[in-house]
């Protein structure tokens, strides 16, 4: 799992892979505490950059589940390339990324850190969200576990406006102590004039 203070380190080295997609899908786990799997998997038809949302994959739900897409993961996503139907896509036959275990510890270390795997990364979001407070009920709505109090389970339905107020503040903390300076308006897509 990750530290705070690791935080610069880390995303000084996956910015520096050299693989945008890569980059992207590792700072997508961190940023969203997905599960490798669900993240991997995600397609373009899945990503509302309009309405800010993904809807992912899940190991609970059958029918997946919608999730906040934060401004700076929605700005990284823009980016990417759009060769096939996955988000994390790869030049391979199957078309999708395989193996982001290697540059994961590639960047781990040229950072100096010591191991984390893959999974390390949602633990690391689910512990870095109590520096901002986040309510454990919506950490753990927007990384898919199962509810554990009855009113959890029954009762409460938090809208997706409401996750991506919490989930927002998350984002903006992670950015601030990995030193990235990221502007909302980046995010938002530009208009232009049609003549």
């Amino acid at each position: 799992m990750l530290q705070r203070a690791y935080l610069p380190a880390w995303f000084e080295a996956v910015q520096g892979l050299g693989n945008p997609v890569m980059s992207a899908y590792l700072q997508g786990l961190l940023l969203t505490g997905c599960r490798r799997e669900e993240l991997a998997e995600l397609k373009w038809q899945d990503v509302d950059f309009r309405w800010g949302s993904i809807w992912v994959k899940d190991k609970v739900a059958e029918e997946g589940r919608k999730i906040p897409l934060t401004l700076y993961l929605s700005h990284l996503l823009a980016n990417l390339p759009r060769r096939n139907q996955w988000v994390f896509s790869s030049p391979t036959a199957d078309g999708k990324i395989a193996e982001p275990r290697i540059p994961h510890n590639r960047a781990l270390s040229v950072a100096g850190l010591d191991h984390v795997t893959l999974h390390g990364l949602p633990r690391t979001f689910a512990s870095l969200a109590e520096w901002v407070e986040i309510p454990t009920g919506i950490v753990a709505q927007i990384m898919g576990h199962a509810p554990n109090a009855t009113a959890e389970r029954h009762y409460i339905n938090r809208p997706l406006e409401l996750l991506a107020l919490w989930h927002g503040k998350y984002e903006a903390w992670i950015l601030e102590q990995a030193g990235i300076q990221f502007e909302p308006e980046q995010a938002r897509p530009s208009l232009r004039a049609v003549r």
